[in-house]
This record gives C-alpha cells, structure tokens and sequence, in this order.
C-alpha cells in the first residue's frame, strides 16, 4: 500500500473510532444502515456520552424492541420536567416504511453531530427520536422493492411483519408498533412532530417536500401562528441552506396547469393523527430520484432547521398550544371531514421539468418521459385552505358497555382517562342507529373500511351494568374522541371495523310459526296494524308478498333485536 493511501486508511479508521463514522458516509453516500447497525451506533453513542439516553419503549410485530432515543443538553430525561421547564420537545420518526431510509441515516449523524459539539443542541430543545420504527421491514432488506427510487444499494420493505402499512394504522393500531407508539407519543407530549419519508410521483427539480399539518386542524391560534410564522420560517432556513423546499407534490391529485392542493391528511397518517392532540406535525418527503446522498443532506438540514428555528421561537410556540388546548376544552362542535377550499389560494414557485415523448425501448412504443434538457420555473397557485364538513357534537361523556373492550384498549394507550361504573344504572343518554353505510368492496390494511355512514338519534333512558365504561369529554385528546367515536369519522373505530358485530343480524324467525304471532300482533297492537294498512296502500308489490308483510311485522315490533345497526357507543348530554 502507498504511504499517501496508508496514511488516509489510518485517518479514517481513527476518524470512525473518535466520532463513529456511519455506513451512509463509509459508503460515500450509497448505503444505508441496517436496522442492527442503526441499533449498535446508538448503544455506542449512549456509553459515551451523559446527554443521551436509550430506552426500550415497547413491542414490536418483529419481535424486537421498539427504541427511543432521547437527548438532553443537561443530561435530564424526564419529559415531565422538560414541559416544567418549558422545553421544545420535538419527535422524530424514522423508517416508518423502510424502503425510505433517509431519516435513518440522517438521524444517526445528526444526533452524533449534536453530542460531539459540531451543532449546538439550544438549551430550550430536546429531542426524542424513534431510529426504527419498523423494524420488520427493514430486515427485509433488498434492492428491488422501490422500482422508482435512486438509491441506496438496499433498504427495507414498505410492510412490516404483518404486511402492514404502519403510516395507516396511527388509529385503529392493529400493528405492536402503533400501539408502542401511541405510548412513546403521549409519555414526550411533543410540539413538533417530524416522520421522515421519500417521496413517489412527478418528476421535478426539488430535492425536499413537505406536509405541513393541515391549519385548520389545530384551530384558529395554533393553525393560524403555523401558517404565517412557523412554516414560512422553515422555508427560509432551508433556501439560506439551498434547498428550494416546497410543498409535497400529491402526484395522482394535481394538474400544474390548475394549481396545487396542500395534502390531506386524515387521522390514519402520522401527521393528521398528531393534529388530534395540538401538536404540529411535519412529514418530509424527498424526491425519489435524486442522488442518495443529496435526500440525506437534505433530511438532516430540515432537522437542523425545525431544531433551530422550534429554539428561535419556543415561547411563543409554547404558548399557542396550550391556549389551542384550553380551547379545544371549551369546543362545543368538531368537524369529521374537510374540502379544499378553492375561492382563496397563495402562490409557490415550483421547479419543474417539461414532459416529452420517445420511443420506448421496452416496449417499442412512445412513452413519456420528464425532458431535464427542458427545465421550467413558474408561479403556480397553491391551495391551502380547508372547510369544515359533518360536524360532531361533542357530549359532556360517552358510555361504551364493557363487552367493546378493545375501543378502550386503544383509548387508554393515548392517554385518555376512562372510568367505570359502580353499579346498574338506568341513564337518560342519546343513542344511535346506522342507517345506511357503504364499505370498501376490496381489503385496506387488514379492513374492508366502512365509509358513507348516515346515523339517527334518538333520546331514551337505557338499563347500562356494572363495568361499563364511562369516558368523559372534558379532557385532554377531547378531539381524538369525538373522531374516534362518532361513527362518521373518517377513521373512527365505526369507519375501521371494530363495531362491524353490530351490522349482522343475529336472531329471525320460521315463516310457519311467525304466521301466527304476527296475527296475534296486528290484532291485538292497532297502531302497528295502522303501519301495515299504510304500507299496503301505498306498495302493490309489498300487498302481494307474504314474505315483506311478515318482515314488515317482525321488524316493528317488540320481536325485532334491539342490537341490530344499535351503534353500542351512547352519550350523555347535560
């Protein structure tokens, strides 16, 4: 070996011993770390230095812990006491599908870079990192998974080890991972959520997007301060960075000639159930393909940005969320679904590339292609507004009968506080009936989800047990309940299945032998003989069938089981 080569071999491995050099950077920015590797950097980084702390939080569907990373500029790791002390806590999520690693990697150096002294940690901000969140996909590792991405050499797989896609399953948690998550979320109370991704689609000159967490969401003084303060923030630190950022670009949903539309963001994904408890969530997404090593640069500088920027401003974001807080407790009304809002729009510029068209060799036939010897800069409109559709009303408390013990399973792991009660007890609630709902003909994510739901209501004293379960609203996650429980929630656990025993009915009756009751009842009930007389007259087809007049009978009287579409969730109003 030459003296020259000698002396950078020697160089580098002192390098990699005194501040742990990455297999990103060994690899010059073609390899990311696997999940062992990923595991081991922390564990080395944690005996070395006082500020960082590594915590087993939970199960995984691998059979693996699920790690938290937390770092401290004095050496504290008690979320309790960082709030006390009027800390920015912001979360950082990585390798939710581990076909896009740049958080992994970028995470690793930033959190290095952070306890070695090449960035100051501002003493106002800590951090609380996930560096696998799934693990089961990333140990299945491979180079063909992401058929549209530029790199790395491997990575992991999109599902986990249930073939689930962990960034929908943030409400009705059917993966250990959500579950341990929900946990990790609530015990760091965060501000600022950040879940690191790559993006899929168009083909366009900007290395970083980002979903920003819809506004309205976290209502009008929390929302309102993101928009106008925050975000635009954001977006400065990274031009002064040279990363021309804008908004993520919904491929499937957007006609550059007509304008953008910010992404929506129901509760199912990170960001949109981080919305649920006040707390501004960020999902970068880098373009898949550009170099590797370019998505990585850029993931760790936004982290830089959020870092610095959540310190700039920590008094102020401090104080919107707990006034956003304060209000969602006096909130009377809560909205399930949102539109776009199209008579009021901002201007981004994008950077694009003209489309073209060549011969295909694959296929022999022309094809389209984004002509980079074409490049484009203009102005286009940027729609980020949403309405408010399908309002909720919010009860003073909920009674959920303790047989729907796995709604409360989940209630419980985010924080919420639920009583039971004492004794038998008849209680004037209001209670509801599915009338009419769609579901999804094909399978999502273990589910076939029930959408188009249309209830009734009615007020009635009912006979609730010992041990039912009694939630009031008056707290903390007070959103999160009432889109988790009204059953026209785009994820609830009505729209998520978890109530679908009440959609089948369980008892009939032998036409023979129902003849004869259904006689006795018209004879001796004149107002549900008035109903049938009715119904004759105004339906021949019904007149000339035996068998709707006995279903018409059966179905209005007292015979007909009361927990058929009866949606087992009741309210108490005051």
């Amino acid at each position: 070996m030459k003296p020259l080569a000698i002396l950078i071999f020697l160089s580098l491995n002192f390098y990699a011993l005194s501040a742990q050099i990455s297999p990103f950077e060994m690899s010059n920015g073609t390899r990311t770390a696997s999940y062992f590797e990923a595991i081991d950097w922390y564990k080395n980084l944690s005996k070395k230095y006082k500020n960082i702390k590594m915590r087993e939080m939970g199960e995984t569907d691998a059979g693996y812990p699920l790690h938290l990373i937390m770092l401290s500029g004095d050496g504290s790791f008690d979320p309790r006491q960082w709030h006390s002390q009027r800390k920015i806590v912001i979360m950082i999520n990585n390798g939710i599908h581990p076909g896009e690693p740049d958080g992994i990697d970028a995470s690793m150096m930033l959190v290095r870079d952070l306890l070695s002294g090449k960035i100051i940690l501002p003493s106002n901000v800590v951090l609380g990192i996930i560096p696998v969140y799934n693990i089961g996909g990333t140990l299945n590792r491979g180079s063909y998974t992401r058929a549209n991405q530029n790199g790395p050499d491997e990575y992991g797989f999109r599902g986990n080890s249930q073939n689930l896609d962990l960034n929908r399953d943030f409400t009705k948690n059917d993966s250990r991972e959500a579950n341990s998550f929900t946990r990790i979320f609530h015990y760091l109370s965060p501000e600022i959520l950040i879940d690191n991704h790559v993006s899929d689609g168009a083909d366009y000159q900007h290395t970083m997007t980002l979903i920003t967490t819809q506004y309205e969401k976290l209502g009008p003084v929390l929302g309102d301060w993101l928009k106008k303060i925050f975000e635009p923030a954001i977006y400065k630190s990274m031009a002064i960075k040279k990363w021309e950022l804008i908004p993520y670009v919904d491929f499937d949903n957007t006609s550059f000639e007509k304008g953008m539309t910010m992404f929506y963001d129901p509760p199912r994904y990170s960001s949109g159930y981080a919305a649920l408890f006040n707390c501004i969530s960020f999902m970068p997404e880098t373009h898949m393909l550009k170099p590797y090593k370019e998505r990585v640069a850029s993931t760790y500088d936004l982290m830089v940005s959020f870092i610095s920027e959540s310190s700039r401003m920590a008094v102020a974001l401090i104080a919107k969320r707990k006034e956003a807080d304060s209000l969602e407790l006096l909130e009377k009304v809560f909205p399930l679904k949102w539109s776009a809002d199209t008579s009021a729009f901002s201007t981004i510029i994008f950077k694009g590339y003209n489309r073209d068209s060549a011969l295909s060799t694959a296929t022999g036939l022309r094809k389209m292609f984004y002509n980079h010897d074409k490049p484009y800069t203009k102005n286009i409109k940027y729609f980020n507004r949403y309405k408010a559709a399908d309002l909720s009303h919010a009860p003073f408390a909920y009674i959920i009968p303790a047989g729907w013990y796995s709604m409360i399973d989940r209630l419980a792991a985010n924080g919420i506080r639920v009583s039971r009660l004492r004794k038998d007890s008849v209680i004037d609630v209001v209670s509801y009936q599915i009338d009419q709902f769609k579901s999804l003909a094909n399978p999502y994510e273990k589910h076939h989800k029930n959408y188009n739901v249309v209830i009734s209501s009615k007020t009635e004293k009912k006979y609730f047990l010992a041990g039912d379960y009694v939630v009031l609203t008056a707290q903390q996650g007070k959103r999160y309940l009432v889109e988790m429980l009204d059953p026209r929630g785009e994820d609830s656990f009505f729209a998520w299945n978890f109530f679908d025993g009440i959609l089948q009915q369980k008892e009939g009756y032998s036409d023979y032998r129902w003849e004869d009751v259904a006689a006795n009842l018209i004879r001796d009930d004149s107002t549900l003989r008035h109903k049938v007389e009715q119904r004759k007259a105004s339906d021949p087809k019904f007149t000339q069938s035996s068998a709707l007049i006995l279903d018409f009978i059966y179905r209005n009287s007292a015979y007909f089981e009361k927990a058929y579409l009866q949606y087992p969730v009741y309210s108490i109003e005051l």
